[in-house]
């Protein structure tokens, strides 16, 4: 409820575009612990909240390796406001 995770280094399944069609507004990437941090502050002040897999592209061949094998720990934070329910 609120929080969504994808779960793929490759990507979110859903484009950066369509997230924006939904609603979704990108707010920057982030890991532990200022992501749980910035979860909590984003969920207090009434958003959605939904984490996406950081894509980098890095041109820099060492920073991409390491990049690439911590691939889950960065997440990137999207939010919208509350959707009132049905």
């Amino acid at each position: 409820m609120g929080l969504t995770v994808s779960s793929r280094c490759s990507g979110s399944k859903l484009s950066e575009e369509d997230l924006k069609k939904e609603g979704w507004m990108r707010r920057f990437t982030a890991d532990e612990p200022r992501l749980s941090e910035a979860v909590e502050l984003y969920r207090s002040l009434g958003y959605e909240v939904h984490l996406a897999p950081a894509e980098f592209k890095e041109e820099n061949e060492l920073c991409k390796t390491c990049i690439q094998a911590e691939c889950q720990k960065y997440r990137v934070i999207y939010i919208r406001p509350r959707q009132a329910e049905a």
